[in-house]
């Protein structure tokens, strides 16, 4: 009899603890791919609302500009550079923007702030996180006109409403004091304080004009990637073009460290949880061959007997745990394949729990618990818990391969 249909007939000598231990391995595919899709979804949402913000996945900025920004640091001929990214295949889009420091002053008011200058004509809802927290009034249509988006803390604390006149005052290219009038046109609400009570937005013509640029000149170019996991490749692609190499290239871990710190603690965090799931799912298996070992000391002493090397019997053990492993893996993806659809469809709305305004590292974050898994999840908690299955697996077998036949025989 082949040592495969042997394996298999043994498993099923008990299919209780057979089917026990293939649960414990179906149960941990079901955790692994709610923890591991969990991350991949609220990371990737982070990253791309936190891209949104300004900087993009990659910012293309001027020398030292992102650990000093200034009015004086500023980006030339970048119509030229943004045509030379436009179509590369993991560029969703380009956008030249300024963005400064600035005193907001109503007749009542003064405040300070960060304002963001584009161009609406470059702008909409996939690139600019702005647009879609829009609550009253409307975006900006002129890249030349008067008009000011800020948010509701700030326009609160100003005490301004829409139509209403507010003077932002900054420093120009040469570094001399500068204002301008601009009317309230919008109001944004992201639901994160500092944001909500500090930015606004202003048209990108006006602004160079009143700083003093020329009109290919910007602050930084904010690259958006249809899949942020591609800005290390693009970023040290676009390094290596002589064209870029005037200019630092940043991806989004360099524009913004905290939320990068902050992803990277918590990734830890949840390989913890995993690496402990995996140990529990683990001690099960061993358990289950261990003992299906040592009840069995009898048939291998005879076994061995009749001929059988350790070789084979090491053999036959592992292939016990190689079936047991796919026994486990078959159960794990029916019973998880439904949970994932509804997770990643519907997913669980957590609004009572954390309110509409929840935050992570200044980026507002849905509050609809959602799963996503990229490809490399997937086969990475497939491979990785069919890999533990076996190594679980291969103490007994060194054990049923190191008994003695004729102790054996005269023990049991």
């Amino acid at each position: 009899m082949k040592l495969n249909t042997l394996a298999w007939r043994n498993l099923w000598r008990h299919k209780r603890r057979t089917l026990i231990t293939a649960s414990s391995i179906a149960f941990g595919v079901l955790l692994a791919v709610t923890f591991t899709g969990a991350g991949d979804y609220f990371y990737t949402r982070m990253i791309d609302a936190g891209a949104n913000m300004g900087m993009g996945h990659i910012t293309i900025a001027a020398p030292d500009y992102n650990r000093a920004p200034s009015s004086q640091k500023r980006i030339q001929d970048a119509d030229k550079l943004q045509a030379m990214m436009t179509d590369l295949p993991e560029v969703k889009s380009v956008v030249g923007r300024l963005q400064g420091q600035a005193m907001f002053a109503s007749a009542r008011k003064s405040i300070g702030g960060t304002f963001i200058a584009i161009d609406p004509a470059q702008e909409d809802a996939n690139n600019n996180l702005f647009i879609q927290a829009l609550s009253e009034g409307e975006m900006l249509t002129s890249t030349a006109g008067k008009g000011i988006v800020m948010g509701v803390d700030l326009a609160r604390k100003l005490q301004l409403t829409l139509g209403k006149k507010v003077v932002y005052t900054t420093t120009d290219v040469n570094g001399d004091i500068v204002s301008a009038i601009a009317r309230v046109s919008g109001l944004f609400r992201t639901g994160v304080s500092e944001v909500d009570g500090g930015m606004a937005l202003l048209p990108m013509q006006s602004v160079q004009k009143v700083l003093g640029y020329k009109a290919d000149e910007v602050s930084f170019i904010a690259v958006s990637l249809r899949d942020q996991r591609a800005s290390h490749a693009v970023r040290d692609s676009l390094q290596s073009q002589p064209e870029f190499q005037h200019v630092d290239v940043l991806n989004w871990q360099q524009t913004q460290p905290d939320l990068a710190g902050m992803i990277a603690v918590d990734k830890g965090a949840n390989r913890i949880s995993q690496l402990l799931i995996a140990l529990l799912i683990a001690a099960g298996i061993l358990n289950t061959m261990l003992m299906s070992v040592l009840e069995r000391m009898r048939e291998f002493g005879v076994m061995m007997a009749l001929g059988m090397s350790p070789r084979h019997l090491f053999s036959l053990v592992m292939l016990e745990s190689f079936w047991l492993a796919v026994i486990g893996l078959i159960i794990g993806v029916i019973i998880t394949i439904p949970w994932y659809l509804y997770m990643a469809e519907t997913g669980l709305d957590l609004t009572s729990a954390y309110g509409d305004d929840f935050s992570f590292g200044g980026v507002l974050l849905d509050t609809v618990f959602k799963i996503r898994l990229f490809k490399e999840s997937i086969i990475g908690i497939l491979v990785g818990l069919f890999s533990l299955a076996l190594l679980s697996g291969a103490y007994p077998a060194w054990r049923a391969g190191r008994i003695p036949p004729v102790e054996s025989l005269k023990a049991l």
